[in-house]
């Protein structure tokens, strides 16, 4: 616009490749090992965090399109996070996504991959979850992105209490309270089915002691049905870790599948997933 003309050259390419953590961040969280050639090909399936603070119901709808533009235009590429940019033979040029350094492969198959937008979701109970899930299911919809499932996990991290990225973080926290979580996942069902499944006290505390089977992701929301009062289309997992570590084992099992989890809510969720990503 007519101001944006009068800033000086350096501010607008400071701006222009300015970006900020924890919004609208991409992070590539996929295995690449050699194999008998030397050359890299992909051992697992793909898994991809976009992580967007957003925690009122103005930012969410603003995530949601986000979220929606990038997932939509993903399905005929493939970055994924290095710790090097040393090019190797069957590699293209280094590649930058907010912040983030990434190899473009060439002559792979991911785009024959399955994708699966999964929901990483926590927040604050003054941020009206019942105004913020509806947005983002509404606002994605629109677009034609569909969340195959949501889960419902307690932040490390809380208003008085900050992790440093050096900290331990334990894998299982025991005797966490989740009942803001479980409040969190009727809500998302009820969303999803217009239905409020019931499960007993007891039956959600046997359920974060188990995590739900890796073929829990593959299927998708539509065809889940609240069934003998279980939750078909969430999970409630009672560590951020563990949430991590079951992500990562679950895509390792499926080669074909790409999972895209978008991470919102909290800022705190969005921070202590990129502690654990070691971002």
């Amino acid at each position: 616009d007519g101001q944006g003309a009068d800033l000086p050259d350096a501010f607008v390419r400071g701006l222009s490749t300015a970006h900020l953590l924890g919004r609208a961040q991409i992070v590539y969280d996929i295995s690449l090992v050699p194999n008998s050639s030397g050359l890299f090909e992909n051992s697992s399936g793909e898994l991809i965090f976009y992580l967007d603070g957003a925690h009122t119901a103005e930012s969410m709808e603003a995530c949601a399109k986000w979220f929606s533009s990038v997932v939509k235009g993903s399905g005929n590429s493939s970055l994924s996070s290095m710790s090097s940019t040393t090019k190797t033979n069957n590699m293209e040029e280094v590649v930058q996504r907010n912040g983030y350094i990434g190899h473009k492969m060439e002559k792979t198959k991911h785009a024959n991959k399955i994708s699966k937008q999964i929901l990483l979701f926590n927040c604050m109970e003054a941020r009206h979850p019942q105004v913020l899930l509806p947005r983002l299911v509404s606002t994605c919809a629109s677009s034609g992105t569909h969340f195959s499932k949501a889960l419902f996990v307690p932040s490390v991290s809380t208003y008085s209490k900050v992790t440093s990225g050096s900290s331990f973080i334990p894998l299982a926290i025991s005797g966490k309270d989740l009942s803001w979580q479980f409040s969190l996942q009727r809500l998302w069902e009820r969303i999803i089915h217009g239905a409020d499944p019931v499960l007993e006290k007891s039956s959600m505390k046997e359920s974060t002691e188990i995590l739900p089977p890796c073929k829990f992701l593959y299927e998708d929301a539509p065809l889940c049905s609240p069934a003998e009062e279980c939750f078909a289309c969430s999970a409630v997992i009672p560590s951020l870790p563990l949430t991590i570590k079951w992500l990562r084992d679950s895509v390792q099992e499926n080669p074909s599948i790409r999972v895209q989890v978008l991470v919102t809510g909290s800022l705190h969720l969005v921070g202590d997933v990129l502690k654990l990503l070691k971002r």
